[in-house]
């Protein structure tokens, strides 16, 4: 089922969403080598605490093995849903920081992959590559469109590139329930999949690596790696469809503030 947002309720959304993208802006003033991903993590706990709202992973899943912590902290050839802990960053590493909160009963999801200190040309290209393929993607998020618009858009961009194009993990509607119909994929075929309508929300999230495209499940039950250990980017944002050009709602603003390192410099840097 497919719920379309009115205005008020979009309001919370990106209220949700901008607390998001000011949780990411926090963690990125302590990205750095040697900090550890639990560290990470508390910060974002804290920050998330201290504005009234509550981290949306922390608990989520199943009853047997919820998800134990606020941020997905995923490093290198870890795809996505990254447990932190003890692990400490290295110069060179590249981390995926997922994040969500609920805030007066809306969701925000919004992740960004950070440089810790320089990587190499190959990395960074396939972090530009990414995001740029985020942000093509979310040009076809218009009324009138399909998923699949969509998806083939960022599956072409990527694939054009020689980068894989993870298919077991997609992007999202969101709202009162942090993951809604309809699924996003990051590949498929043009004119296919649900139509979009003027007042869905969607979280658009490539996740693209260096390699192949298959990817397997760690014995945590949550980490996922790629199979063939090549390097994972991966960029989120919340969207709502809206006739001619869909509008973000989250930003990446709050992250470049702090790093200076304009991964992606065009209008969308």
């Amino acid at each position: 089922m497919i719920y379309l947002k009115s205005e008020s309720e979009i309001d919370k959304m990106r209220i949700s969403a901008q607390l998001v993208s000011r949780t990411l802006g926090e963690v990125a003033r302590y990205i750095e080598p040697g900090v550890t991903t639990g560290k990470l993590d508390q910060v974002a706990e804290d920050f998330i605490k201290k504005n009234d709202a509550r981290a949306a992973f922390k608990g989520y899943g199943p009853a047997n093995n919820p998800f134990p912590a606020t941020l997905c902290v995923s490093v290198n050839e870890e795809v996505v849903h990254g447990i932190p802990g003890d692990r400490k960053l290295n110069e060179g590493d590249i981390v995926s920081i997922d994040c969500g909160v609920e805030k007066d009963g809306y969701f925000g999801d919004h992740a960004y992959t950070f440089i810790v200190g320089d990587c190499d040309e190959e990395v960074m290209r396939l972090l530009r590559i990414t995001l740029e393929s985020l942000y093509k993607g979310i040009d076809q998020a218009v009324h009138g469109n399909k998923v699949g618009d969509i998806s083939n858009t960022i599956q072409s961009h990527c694939e054009s590139e020689g980068f894989g194009v993870v298919r077991e993990l997609v992007g999202h509607g969101l709202g009162k329930n942090l993951h809604e119909d309809p699924s996003v994929p990051n590949f498929g075929r043009r004119n296919r999949g649900e139509r979009l309508r003027s007042g869905m929300t969607l979280a658009i999230e490539p996740m693209i690596t260096l390699g192949n495209w298959k990817v397997q499940t760690q014995n945590d039950g949550w980490t996922v790696i790629t199979a063939d250990r090549s390097r994972s980017a991966h960029f989120e944002h919340d969207i709502v469809v809206r006739e001619g050009e869909a509008e973000i709602l989250s930003t990446f603003d709050y992250i470049t503030e702090i790093t200076k390192n304009e991964i992606l410099d065009t209008k969308y840097g």
